[in-house]
């Protein structure tokens, strides 16, 4: 079994981690774009071609399943994607953890990027599945680029901004970015220090890596003999995983069992 992801970032590390904790047997594909990141800042057009670039890269590695660990990419180029690479590679996108948030019963905050919040998408989604409950959009500005570069004064200060703006009251926050995931507790220390309960954070990557597998008809299997097979993909080069990965959990567990793929 192989499975692919992609993002513009190391975003895509959480989703691969969930991937390896349910089939530890899987080789990955991991497909990033160093070159063009942040794709957030591009037009629409510019966010498709380099998701195009990036997923054509990953599919010359013969993936059984494409996982797009990407909210823009998603937003904008799940379409285009799904039209060149299905059904020879289904395609499973990334959805803001909205409607399970809201299922708690609220208050939600929704921590994402300066351009997804406010959006017609992100709105839809509330208005779709959080409607009957407090909702808070909380933009994160610069926290994804933070993440990105493991810089650590730069990720405490933006945490921190963004807990600044997120209600006292909210039981449930939304990583509304997958670089959001890697500093996951941070953040609830941020919104909540020492806080009984806890905030209850809610992400994507558990949810995409349950979807991967149902959609090549495979059962999760924690147990199996672990592969080795990683494979990085950097703006289409075939690479190491980033310095900066390894300073996330989640890097250094896909890092610990990997032997270069050929």
């Amino acid at each position: 079994m192989k499975i692919a992801l992609m993002d513009s970032g190391i975003g895509l590390l959480a989703a691969a981690a969930a991937v390896r904790r349910l089939r530890p047997d899987a080789d990955l594909v991991l497909s990033s774009d160093p070159d063009n990141m942040p794709w957030g800042r591009g037009t629409p057009d510019d966010v498709i071609a380099h998701a195009l670039a990036v997923a054509r890269a990953a599919a010359a590695h013969g993936p059984d399943a494409l996982i797009v660990a990407c909210n823009t990419a998603s937003v904008h180029a799940l379409p285009a994607l799904r039209a060149e690479l299905e059904p020879r590679i289904p395609v499973i996108g990334t959805v803001p953890a909205i409607k399970p948030a809201a299922a708690s019963g609220g208050p939600v905050a929704i921590w994402a990027t300066p351009a997804t919040t406010g959006s017609p998408y992100q709105r839809g989604l509330i208005r779709d599945f959080a409607a009957s409950v407090p909702v808070t959009e909380v933009p994160c500005p610069g926290l994804a680029d933070a993440v990105q570069y493991a810089d650590e004064a730069a990720i405490d200060a933006a945490v921190a901004a963004a807990a600044a703006l997120t209600p006292d009251d909210v039981r449930a926050v939304v990583l509304g970015c997958t670089h959001y995931e890697l500093v996951a507790e941070r953040i609830r220390t941020a919104v909540r220090p020492g806080g009984v309960p806890p905030v209850v954070l809610h992400g994507s990557a558990g949810a995409v890596a349950a979807q991967a597998l149902r959609r090549i008809g495979a059962e999760p299997a924690p147990a199996a003999e672990p592969a080795t097979g990683l494979t990085v993909l950097l703006s289409g080069r075939e690479s190491a995983l980033p310095a900066e990965a390894l300073s996330y959990a989640e890097g250094r567990l896909l890092a610990s069992a990997a032997a270069p793929a050929r």
